[in-house]
């Protein structure tokens, strides 16, 4: 049984076998046979299923990005990302429930929430390591942003020391010099880019 129904066999996949090794809320780790358009002698494959994700390219009413600087333990580095977070099972697939999620993350890690009359834009999905997982992230504009008078409220396992703004120029210089080195942030930055919205 999939973690989630994002990912599906289309025409020329087939799932023979389907094995958990490891599960928790968060993800688990199978080990699939399957046959592909190009292979149909049967092979083995690890997967990690992992819930998807939002991320949120906050822009402000002057065209500056909201980025916080949080603490990422598999990489023993605190570092500048877009707000993103985990969707619920449920809300796969959904845009109304995918755009309350990335409001809801906004919000919680930066203390900035939509401005009243502003817009999310939809900018897509990626996948961040297609070679091991299905994990997805949903890319999601909001324009423009101000402060929630609620401020930030990251969940317990979150440790974000610090939140700032950034001109798109800045955010740039910091993608050339490897300062900012996460997928999501750096793919909402493309898309962006890609999509002539910056």
């Amino acid at each position: 049984m999939a973690f989630h129904r994002f990912i599906e066999d289309p025409e020329g996949w087939a799932t023979v076998g389907n094995e958990v090794l490891f599960g928790n809320p968060y993800l688990e780790v199978h080990r699939v046979q399957v046959t592909s358009p190009t292979r149909g002698t049967p092979f083995y494959w690890t997967v990690a299923h992992r819930k998807g994700a939002v991320v949120v390219a906050p822009m402000t009413h002057d065209g500056r990005f909201v980025l916080v600087r949080q603490e990422r333990v598999p990489i023993r580095a605190t570092i500048w990302e877009f707000p993103a977070g985990q969707i619920d099972e449920h809300a796969e697939g959904d845009p109304a429930l995918i755009h309350a999620t990335g409001l809801r993350e906004l919000r919680e890690e930066s203390g900035y929430e939509l401005a009243t009359g502003g817009e999310l834009v939809s900018l897509g999905h990626f996948f961040p390591s297609s070679g091991f997982t299905d994990e997805h992230s949903h890319l999601l504009l909001a324009r423009p942003v101000v402060p929630s008078p609620r401020g930030s409220q990251p969940d317990e396992n979150e440790a974000i020391t610090e939140c700032a703004t950034f001109s798109a120029a800045d955010v740039r210089a910091m993608i050339a010099s490897g300062e900012i080195r996460d997928a999501n942030t750096l793919a909402a930055f493309a898309r962006l880019v890609a999509l002539g919205l910056i």
